[in-house]
């Protein structure tokens, strides 16, 4: 029998049984979204508090910078004033400010011993979907279009990739999306290949966007 670091279940075995009054999630599971729950919630928060404050100081006549913007490069006030920053005609962040406390009460109602139907599950995947899709977007119009980064939309990237991954551990683990058998295994014992290589080319991209820039930093 092999183990999943994530949670353990007999990879090569029949899918886990659907019990009568809903799904729970395993332990790791829950903690990885009660966590990455409260940094996206810190992260919309910052971003949301700095762009308050830069239109505050655009009203006063004053100029404001962010602590998050050290150098040309990494600079969170060329991000939070681009038209990209309101993509669906309201700031970015308070999508994450409504979302990433629907993730904290679910791993809070878990840890107290809640279970899910199936269709909750899909429902958090579908949620998942839409984060995932939205910050790759967001990465491509940082690195290509904007031609800056933010250090905090950077750590809700990194936390919507791996709830949005987990999420889909989760649900194959628990038959709630099917696959092929031999494609589960996989799923299940290698889970965290997906999520080095996400993070892996990430960062090359980022590294060789600019390249010149870095070099100069060395």
């Amino acid at each position: 029998m092999t183990t999943s670091a994530l949670d353990e279940t007999r990879t090569g075995g029949e899918p886990d049984q659907r019990p009568a009054d809903g799904i729970a999630a395993g332990r790791a599971f829950t903690w990885l979204l009660l966590i990455c729950g409260a940094l996206g919630l810190l992260a919309s928060f910052v971003i949301t508090d700095d762009k308050f404050k830069l239109l505050q100081a655009k009203v006063d006549g004053k100029t404001y910078t962010p602590a998050c913007s050290l150098n040309p490069i990494i600079s969170c006030s060329n991000i939070m004033q681009s038209d990209q920053a309101h993509a669906f005609g309201f700031p970015n962040p308070i999508i994450g400010l409504a979302a990433y406390p629907v993730m904290i009460c679910i791993a809070m109602g878990v840890l107290a011993g809640a279970r899910f139907r199936p269709w909750f599950w899909l429902g958090l995947q579908a949620g998942g979907l839409f984060g995932v899709v939205f910050v790759s977007w967001l990465q491509y119009q940082s690195l290509y279009s904007i031609g800056s980064l933010c250090l905090w939309c950077s750590l809700a990237w990194v936390v919507t990739i791996a709830t949005f991954w987990y999420t889909f551990v989760h649900n194959v683990k628990h038959d709630i999306i099917r696959i092929p058998r031999a494609a589960r295994s996989l799923v299940l014992e290698f889970h965290w290949v997906v999520p080095v290589l996400w993070y892996g080319i990430i960062a090359t991209l980022i590294l060789t966007r600019w390249w010149a820039y870095w070099q100069t930093l060395v």
